[in-house]
């Protein structure tokens, strides 16, 4: 793999350290006086702070990113100080890999992580995709669930939701699983990874045992179901995306690359699991890495590969991924179980990413993607929290419905992974149960796009906005008039092109600010949220920067009908419907 990065020198030449974020490097913590000590616990907390409850602490790296080392007494003592510093804060230290310079002496990396409340925890979201039978639903029913797979279909068989799915072997729908850390960074969900549990622990118990969980989404890989892997690539606003690739292939097939541009559209970044290598021949497994080399360095990709070999190849992966500097490539078989200790610790270290911008004022608002009903409580929606807090028996703004208003609801109760909670924070997905405060409001009246939001938001529904558009693809030219679907966050939509500024069409590869509305009922839409359409073979991408709430619909017109009665006073055209005044 002559192609890939050597990251493994990058990992030895640390950059100098910054004053944000939460990486922290130490020379020693040797001789620490009681003064000294307590401005040190002090900058434990600030870093903690920064990394949403979690910091890392290079031990031996002096400030300039040099790796100086130490000794084995000054190691254990530097140690034993950093775990003081935790527990002042209440926090637990766990090694995170360990490494020595030229002349032995050792560097040690140890994450410190809060322990947080049973009612709280660290939510990171992370997506899959890949073409079909790649194994994304076998890798999350071994990560999830324990156990290895039997080769034929065991371990995928908790994860898929109907009967049709467990028949054929595809995912049809979009399936949630969860993946709970403990504060010292042992999985909550089983005891040991290749003994699959007959009892196997409900959300509730693995949520209040963690401190970080993992919030998978299984999505479908077959192409006629690429509409819903769309729309839960945009609905669920996930931190990063799991690609699987199957090793046997010899290459890069099928809807892969599909996805790969719906990622990149979106830039969320991802990492890549080549599975199925204990079935692969080596011959099969080269052709395959070096095609998924090369799809990751193309122009308009611009990734670094890097292929995950050991412990310190996953902390340069966690401390670079994020940025978008490299894409981690493992190597696993969910029959043999190579490779899959090296994903559980980079899904345990693997950092939360500030994408969420807060409203001002830090107001609450929630991106609603479904509902039901629940005997004896009611309706229930549910949703990712975007913005401010979501309390218990607080009033809200439900909508908008399809004529663009908003109804006031009281959450009436809310759960978060199953567990019942007082409210839940930014960043986390909820349930909420609702009571309108007039009249009564029924599951089906709650659809994929609504929002809800605090009182004080004011939200409009808007029927048309402009974006700026790039088409990545088109056979022809796009012209005023198009009507793709589009999807933005849960909104799934059919959108005319209005006009597109200074040009009378699109081709491929251009760009232009192009002015929208929306085909059938007004959205909630806000300035900076990205947008993606597909329609046959058209893919493109776009963000909105300006939304008219103030424009209404364009009105309806049927130019047959219009034909048909030209000069006929006594004739009405409603809704391609003729009707003549009159008649019975």
């Amino acid at each position: 793999m002559s192609d890939t990065v050597d990251l493994g020198a990058l990992a030895r030449a640390l950059p100098p350290e910054s004053d944000d974020g939460n990486r922290e490097y130490k020379r020693l913590l040797v001789g620490v006086s009681d003064e000294r000590f307590e401005e040190l616990t002090t900058q434990l907390k600030w870093r903690c702070h920064e990394g949403d409850g979690e910091a890392l602490y290079e031990l031996g790296v002096s400030d300039d990113g040099e790796p100086v080392g130490l000794t084995e007494s000054e190691c254990a003592e530097s140690l034993e100080t950093l775990i003081r510093m935790a527990k002042e804060i209440d926090a637990t230290c766990s090694t995170a890999c360990e490494r020595r310079t030229k002349d032995g002496k050792r560097c040690v990396t140890v994450l410190v992580r809060e322990n947080f409340e049973t009612t709280t925890h660290k939510e990171i979201r992370i997506t899959t995709l890949g073409n079909v039978d790649s194994g994304k639903s076998t890798i999350l029913g071994v990560l999830t669930r324990g156990g290895l797979d039997n080769g034929r279909g065991l371990a995928r068989g908790g994860v898929f939701r109907h009967k049709h799915e467990i028949e054929s072997g595809r995912t049809s729908s979009i399936s949630s699983q969860i993946m709970g850390f403990a504060s010292d960074g042992s999985v909550i969900n089983y005891h040991n990874p290749e003994v699959r549990e007959a009892h196997q622990l409900r959300w509730d118990q693995i949520v209040s045992a963690a401190a970080k969980v993992i919030h998978f989404s299984d999505l479908c890989g077959h192409e006629k179901y690429l509409r819903t892997t769309m729309h839960g690539v945009a609905g669920t606003l996930p931190d990063f995306a799991l690609m699987c690739v199957d090793a046997n292939r010899g290459g890069i097939i099928g809807m892969t690359k599909e996805h790969l541009s719906i990622l990149l559209g979106l830039k969320v970044p991802f990492f890549v699991l080549v599975t199925k290598v204990d079935m692969a021949s080596p011959e099969n497994l080269a052709a395959t890495l070096d095609a998924l080399t090369t799809m990751l360095k193309r122009p308009g990709t611009h990734k670094t590969p890097f292929i995950v070999r050991d412990e310190l190849d996953v902390i340069t992966s966690v401390k670079n991924i994020s940025g978008g500097i490299i894409t981690p490539i493992f190597q696993v078989s969910c029959v043999s179980g190579q490779g899959l200790d090296l994903v559980r610790k980079f899904l345990n270290h693997i950092p939360a990413r500030r994408m969420l911008k807060p409203l001002e004022g830090d107001r609450a608002l929630v991106h609603l993607d479904d509902s039901f009903t629940v005997q004896g409580i009611g309706t229930v929606v549910s949703g990712l929290v975007v913005s401010g807090k979501v309390d218990t028996h607080a009033s809200m703004l439900l909508g908008p419905d399809g004529n663009g208003e908003f109804v006031p609801v009281l959450i009436k109760s809310v759960q978060n992974k199953r567990v019942a909670v007082e409210s839940v924070a930014h960043g986390n997905t909820a349930s909420f149960a609702i009571r309108p405060k007039k009249g009564h409001i029924h599951k089906h009246e709650v659809r994929k796009g609504m929002i809800l939001c605090d009182v004080s938001v004011n939200p409009r529904a808007t029927w048309q906005f402009q974006a700026e558009v790039l088409i990545l693809a088109h056979p022809t030219t796009l012209k005023v008039g198009y009507n793709p679907i589009l999807h933005c966050v849960t909104v799934r939509q059919a959108a005319r092109i209005m006009s597109i500024e200074g040009k009378d069409v699109m081709r491929m590869g251009d760009r232009a600010l192009v002015t929208f509305e929306w085909s059938h009922r007004p959205e909630y839409v806000s300035v900076g949220t990205r947008i993606i359409f597909r329609e046959g073979r058209t893919r493109g991408i776009g963000v909105i920067r300006f939304i008219n709430p103030d424009v209404s619909p364009t009105p309806f017109r049927n130019y047959k009908t219009q034909t048909q009665n030209h000069g006929c006073d006594a004739t009405t055209a409603i809704h391609g419907t003729t009707v003549t005044a009159g008649a019975a």
